[in-house]
């Protein structure tokens, strides 16, 4: 029955009218452009937000677990693409020492609970990059393959839709697979020495990321925010990158040595790319953004983004029900840094910046010092518009790009404040951190604070050492012992969640180095 029930909704989905979803995202767009000119999006301060997502393990064996769809909701987590997931959203908070506290206070707790209730379940949550040891008894391929056919009734008549199997019942993440072939996801994974080809978007679901949000005091401003924001995402990602390995079994036949030597520091970028951009697709919904001149052509990308998956829409008595098919229309406009414009009433109303590059991090603190540095760097750099500003955008997305293949060995470039240009690493991430002390430190911070919420991340710039870079250093060594490449990765895998939970709620990241 409730197979039935989601391949109805799913129905509905591809029922409705792609063109009629357009014009209703175009009209929305001109009620929320006329908000924004009567000041319905401006705010007296800057917000922070945060999205932490987990995948589940079994406690003891560390291989994947399907989530009970109970059990999310005995802790409060939401569903997110696979069986195996679960999502945390914190409440908004203003940017100061109170409500950064109040921010990893609220992950804390809500996180204490949920390790405690799943732990009854010889469960565990993990705060990771990407799985690569698949449930027990099952290999990954399949596992993110597996799907079923169903038969839907549709205007048209009857129709077959496909269903992943290991996938959360939500009928938008299915219809990505239904949809037509000049609409279609790309559905595969194209990384060096993995390919792998399926029927929907499941492959998505092997990544897991942290999203830090930074809501703007005045809308008109949000294009100077967003061109800092790309500025800083290569080097942001390097210090974050934490998924440079795929299930054993994903790998094409390659040696170890080959794998190790071509492997990326940070696949889920790739992964996310090539599983919902179609290879026929030109850029691609899954992108690098270009720079923003206006907040109104912030409005108008999002409005007029391709379709993929033209979602139904209700009525409400929210103030954000008034631009509902624009509101559907954000949930499939995927850049890795991107403008939100959301809330449930007018005074509620904000318009903010979604920071997408970075995945889930090895404990709470690291996650934290990341959204601490998000804002501090927006609200320094804008504050006293930093040079770095200048930096061509191809070179700012090459940034990106490098950042993902090689971590931090990656040859970025940056303007310090003193507008010079400089490719070395030291003088990089001497400038970023200290801006983002800076931009804390206005914010009210002590510098006790400040140095608490940006050690992890210095301690990685000053070591040169990165989640991933600890994980291929745990594989080589493994190698070098004499176990094979399954052994090592799964060595390696368990080492991470035991280092994890040692440390995830009360230490850093920081602490694992050099062991």
């Amino acid at each position: 029955m409730a197979g039935e029930d989601l391949a109805a909704r799913i129905g509905d989905v591809l029922a409705v009218d792609p063109d009629e979803f357009r014009e209703g995202a175009a009209a929305d767009a001109e009620v929320l452009l006329e908000e924004l000119e009567d000041g319905a999006f401006d705010n007296p301060q800057a917000i922070v937000g945060f999205e932490y997502e987990f995948y589940a393990t079994d406690a003891e064996t560390t291989a994947l677990r399907r989530v009970p769809r109970r059990l999310l909701e005995l802790i409060g987590f939401e569903k997110e693409l696979g069986l195996h997931n679960a999502e945390m959203t914190t409440s908004p908070q203003p940017l100061n020492a109170d409500g950064l506290r109040a921010q990893e206070a609220e992950v804390k707790a809500r996180l204490r609970t949920a390790l405690d209730v799943t732990g009854s379940e010889r469960m565990r949550l993990v705060s990771d990059g990407m799985w690569t040891i698949p449930p027990e008894g099952e290999r990954a391929r399949d596992y993110l393959t597996d799907s079923v056919e169903r038969t839907v009734e549709t205007p048209d008549g009857e129709r077959h839709v496909r269903v992943a199997t290991n996938m959360s019942d939500s009928a938008r993440y299915h219809a990505m697979a239904n949809t037509d072939r000049a609409q279609a996801a790309g559905m595969r994974i194209d990384a060096p020495h993995v390919t792998l080809e399926a029927d929907t978007v499941m492959p998505e679901s092997l990544i897991t990321s942290i999203q830090p949000h930074y809501q703007v005091p005045h809308a008109a401003d949000l294009p100077a925010y967003f061109t800092y924001a790309l500025r800083i995402a290569g080097p942001l990602l390097a210090l974050g990158a934490n998924s440079p390995f795929f299930p054993p079994d994903c790998y094409d036949e390659a040696a170890p040595e080959a794998i190790l030597r071509d492997g990326w520091m940070e696949n889920r970028i790739s992964v996310f790319e090539t599983v919902l951009n179609h290879p026929a697709a030109g850029a691609g919904k899954v992108r690098f953004p270009r720079d923003l001149e206006t907040v109104e052509e912030a409005v108008r990308r999002i409005a007029e983004d391709d379709v993929l998956v033209p979602m139904p829409v209700d009525g409400g008595e929210r103030f954000d029900d008034r631009f509902p098919h624009f509101r559907r229309k954000h949930g499939t406009f995927w850049r890795w840094v991107r403008p939100v414009f959301d809330g449930a009433t007018r005074s509620a109303a904000n318009a903010r910046i979604e920071f997408r590059p970075i995945p889930a991090q090895p404990t709470v603190r690291d996650s934290i010092a990341f959204q601490a540095a998000f804002a501090g760097l927006l609200e320094s750099l804008t504050r006293l518009e930093h040079p770095v500003r200048e930096l061509d955008w191809e070179r700012a997305r090459e940034n990106f790009y490098a950042a993902m293949r090689e971590g931090l060995d990656a040859d970025l470039t940056w303007i310090t404040n003193d507008g010079e240009e400089t490719t070395d690493r030291e003088r990089i991430y001497e400038d970023l951190l200290a801006h983002a002390e800076g931009g804390l430190a206005n914010r009210g911070l002590s510098d006790e604070e400040v140095a608490t919420y940006l050690y992890p991340l210095r301690r990685r710039a000053r070591r040169g050492v990165s989640p991933a870079a600890w994980k291929r250093a745990a594989v080589r060594r493994r190698l070098d012992e004499g176990a094979d490449f399954e052994a090592a990765i799964y060595g390696m895998q368990r080492r991470y969640v035991e280092r994890q939970r040692e440390t995830l709620l009360d230490g850093s990241f920081a602490d694992w180095i050099g062991e």
